[in-house]
């Protein structure tokens, strides 16, 4: 039995020694490829600060987001949204299999117990034709199944590219709710916009009737003519008509809503803050092009897809080359099934097998070729992605940039389609002119105010698209190194936020 173990013991050693030798791996040496971006945003922000701010990845959303209406939808969102559980679920399916495929890369010991009875004919018996025709064979132990040694990298770049799988897996969750976390906000200020549009147009409608009635009773005292009286009526079934549309407009909102948020909406949330700038954090600091790469999780996503199939390469070019498996069994063997167990029947197998590919009919020139075809692949789609991210950016900041000069020549704009409309009641009121003025105007004035609100809500989006494109919303909470402690970002009350202004 000691000469078994010794045996035994001295094939494990030399199995564990090729294991360490095993250290040779074909896959390229990977070089991250140079990103297809400009240094600078087109329309980089002033440097007002810019380094003492928190990386906008690292604003939590409930910072940016400050109505404590939007941030409890959020949460909820974040709680039941289907999407997202999916997303989660997939970074533990991806999880699982890198477990599985690292688990390839040791030896699998366990219990093992066989027997074998075989009858023999008369002229394969080893004792002759008079010896017994049925033989019997029992054996158990510790069981080595076939282990294949990694002497050229196979198992470990399998392994590897399941590694990077996984990690893209991880960062495509991220992608995934800060995704979904800009959708419920879009959807939640759309959903606001439209109840601020329905109010404004109640309003007019209120103003209308009244001038309807006013009209009415000139014309019964003949002092307006049939014209004037129809032109009155007309804006009054106009308001009716928009109003059912903002109706429709505010229901589809609403349900877009409920969708994201995985149930429907609670009637204990808190009050929302007034539809205007104020509901988002006024200033999100840009950084530079390159942060994108290690703060926006599809980025990061990307390139552990491209060092996955780096490692790919690595194991195809692996099947050139001779594999070795071992099997191997330590434990009792015996002819009878009683003596098993018994004193002396110690024994030991020991099973190495080689194999070397001569002929495959292109198979694994094939295989290589396929490996290094999706490396390609992944390159491009790689350097893609850096180049959408840099364009959703850019064009942000182009609206960062645009939006708050818009908001003022829009409100400016309004205000005198609402002068233009109080002068032209008076006038009309004073028989100057005729009632068509004041439709006009009242017209004008609805558009004004209804294009104010439509502006302030793209305003919003933008500075939502913002964060999202420099991969903020991941975090609930705002994360803050030693540094910045204590600084919180500057709120620039000069900055291009969004603002949708009442009548």
């Amino acid at each position: 039995m000691s000469r078994a173990v010794r045996s035994f013991r001295l094939t494990g050693a030399a199995a564990a020694a090729a294991l360490v030798l095993a250290g040779c791996s074909l896959a390229p040496t990977y070089e991250r490829p140079a990103a297809p971006i400009s240094a600078q945003w087109p329309d980089a922000p002033a440097a007002n600060a810019q380094d003492a701010q928190v990386p906008a990845a690292e604003i939590g959303w409930r910072e940016f987001f400050r109505d404590a209406r939007l941030q409890r939808v959020i949460e909820i969102t974040l709680e039941n949204n289907r999407d997202l559980r999916i997303a989660l679920q997939r970074v533990e399916e991806a999880r699982a299999q890198y477990g599985v495929q690292r688990g390839e890369q040791f030896p699998s010991i366990g219990l093992g117990a066989q027997g074998t009875r075989q009858h023999v004919p008369q002229n394969m018996r080893v004792g002759g034709p008079d010896s017994t025709s049925i033989s019997s064979q029992y054996q158990a132990g510790l069981a080595l199944t076939s282990f294949e040694i990694d002497l050229f990298g196979k198992l470990r770049n399998q392994s590897e590219a399941a590694f990077q799988t996984f990690l893209a897996t991880e960062q495509a969750q991220k992608t995934a709710q800060i995704n979904l976390v800009g959708q419920v906000a879009q959807a939640y200020l759309t959903l606001r916009a439209a109840e601020s549009e329905l109010e404004l147009v109640r309003q007019t409608r209120k103003a209308r009737e009244e001038s309807f009635d006013l009209v009415r009773a000139r014309y019964e005292g003949e002092v307006a003519s049939e014209l004037e009286l129809n032109q009155a009526k007309s804006l009054l079934d106009s308001a009716d008509a928009t109003l059912a549309a903002l109706e429709r407009t505010r229901s589809q909102a609403r349900n877009a809503l409920t969708v994201l948020m995985g149930q429907p909406e609670p009637g204990d949330l808190p009050d929302a803050a007034p539809f205007d700038r104020d509901q988002l954090l006024a200033s999100v600091p840009a950084g530079l092009p390159s942060d994108l790469l290690i703060r926006r999780p599809d980025i990061m996503g990307a390139e552990h897809q491209l060092l996955a199939a780096n490692a790919n390469i690595g194991a195809a070019r692996a099947a050139f080359f001779p594999t070795i498996s071992l099997t191997g069994l330590l434990g009792s063997g015996s002819a009878p099934l009683s003596g098993l167990f018994e004193a002396g029947s110690g024994m030991w197998s020991f099973s190495p097998q080689i194999a070397m590919p001569l002929f495959a009919g292109g198979s694994i020139r094939s295989g290589v070729a396929l490996a290094e075809a999706r490396n390609n692949i992944a390159v491009a789609q790689y350097e893609q992605t850096i180049q959408q991210a840099f364009r959703e950016v850019a064009d942000a900041l182009s609206g960062e940039a645009t939006y708050g000069t818009q908001l003022d020549a829009q409100r400016s704009f309004t205000q005198a389609q609402l002068k233009t409309l109080e002068l032209s009641n008076l006038r009309y009121e004073n028989g100057v002119d005729s009632y068509l003025q004041v439709q006009t105007a009242q017209i004008d004035a609805l558009d004004a105010q209804r294009s104010l609100i439509q502006t302030g809500l793209a305003a919003l989006v933008n500075r939502i698209e913002l964060y999202k494109a420099l991969g903020g919303g991941w975090n609930e909470q705002t994360v803050q190194s030693d540094a910045q402690a204590g600084s919180a970002p500057a709120d620039d009350g000069n900055a291009a936020a969004g603002q949708a202004a009442s009548s």
